[in-house]
């Protein structure tokens, strides 16, 4: 199959949960004998506008001009409240968008026959509907997340119509979780049209197996962690749609019952500053470590493996990889609401919380760190689930069976 891939984010350039996705599973498609051609935004002109990885996935990344001093005459009072950088944002998106889809009508698929395009949220969106109006090529429309559920009800009409329209206009829209079918269903996409389709992981890189225990205890310590201490890892964004303000109110009961217990938090946001007040006030300020920086891939592999358990408390998830990784490297996980409960099944591989119940949180974590032996048995049982559903070939197979009843 010959595919179109539109999508906003793509190695080098990651930003996100996408960009990992694109990086997987175009790397599969390709070891299945597939062709894609992907069209994704550049950095600032950084990066090469034409280039090529492994032997059939040609890259596009058009070089952008600037165009927010425009974009406020036809957009949304939520968006121009977004301010000077976020309509720049906008600006680089819009912009990608449409010089994809030119390059794409007027040359590359008049060089070479296609027979699917794909893109991803309203990030990609507009170069997928435009692609798809001037060849006739079939769309599949991939939903990571909707703008309704991002802004928890509210968000921008201009964004929410878009993502309506696409939908419209797609062969095929495919999301991430039955939970997310069912929001897509609400809101009134499509529903003869809705896929779902979940992500995977590279179980071969995130195993335990690969990990030195000498490596992860030295790490462990360079965090501020002591070899008898226990960990819970929070990873994601520091907005309160992720229920890291709950996580860190609910480590006061905690730590008062495993005083040896310390909370590392990776990530960055606008939630930063409160929740080192919240940890002051729940009396955990030194038992809350913040990792506020940008960490590679081999790092956060680290920080998986010299963790105790990982909680996810997010109070909307449309399906979240985070806690697949932590499986797949053998630890429980505790998580919130959303897809994440079609990956982990509550008393099995972890449990379920409420992300706006500190209690409940705290008593989910506790019963883990207090019995190492139910730990151990949730760390496996985490594993043999990655192995037997979530590997990204499983998932990369059966997305193409998907395709194929579109093409």
């Amino acid at each position: 199959m010959n595919i179109a891939y539109f999508v906003w984010e793509y190695p080098p350039r990651l930003v996100g949960g996408l960009g990992t996705y694109a990086d997987e599973i175009t790397k599969q498609f390709e070891e299945m004998g597939h062709e894609l051609t992907v069209f994704t935004m550049n950095d600032g002109g950084k990066l090469p506008t034409n280039d090529k990885r492994g032997n059939s996935i040609n890259i596009h990344r058009p070089v952008v001009a600037d165009a927010s001093s425009i974009i406020p005459v036809f957009v949304d009072e939520e968006l121009r409240r977004w301010g000077d950088e976020g309509l720049h944002f906008f600006s680089d998106v819009l912009n990608y968008n449409i010089l994809s889809a030119h390059k794409f009508v007027n040359r590359v698929a008049k060089e070479r026959k296609f027979d699917l395009i794909a893109c991803h949220d309203w990030l990609s969106a507009m170069g997928g509907v435009i692609a798809k109006y001037n060849t006739g090529i079939p769309l599949a429309f991939h939903v990571h997340s909707t703008e309704y559920g991002r802004s928890g009800g509210g968000g921008s009409s201009t964004l929410k119509d878009l993502e309506y329209f696409t939908a419209k206009q797609a062969n095929m829209v495919v999301t991430v979780s039955y939970a997310m079918r069912e929001e897509l269903q609400r809101l009134n996409f499509p529903a003869e049209k809705i896929r779902v389709m979940w992500n995977g992981v590279d179980e071969k890189k995130y195993d335990m197996q690969n990990m030195k225990r000498d490596d992860v205890r030295a790490y462990r310590k360079s965090l501020g962690v002591g070899e008898n201490e226990k960990m819970v890892l929070f990873t994601g964004r520091l907005t309160l749609v992720k229920g890291i303000d709950t996580l860190v109110r609910a480590m006061g009961k905690v730590v008062a019952q495993q005083k040896n217990t310390k909370l590392v938090v990776l990530g960055r946001g606008e939630m930063a500053g409160e929740l080192k007040m919240i940890a002051s006030q729940a009396g955990i300020k030194d038992s809350m470590i913040m990792v506020d920086k940008w960490v590679d891939e081999k790092e956060r592999l680290m920080l998986y493996a010299a963790c105790d358990v990982l909680c996810a408390p997010s109070r909307y998830e449309p399906f979240g990889i985070v806690p697949l990784e932590a499986m797949a490297l053998g630890k429980p996980v505790v998580v919130g609401v959303g897809g994440m409960r079609e990956s982990v099944i509550d008393g099995r591989q972890g449990f379920y919380c409420d992300p706006n119940n500190s209690e409940d949180i705290a008593d989910k974590l506790l019963r883990i760190l207090k019995d190492d032996k139910l730990a151990r048995q949730m760390g496996r049982e985490g594993r043999e689930r990655i192995e037997k559903v979530f590997t990204w070939k499983k998932i990369a197979n059966q997305t193409i069976e998907l395709y194929e009843t579109v093409v």
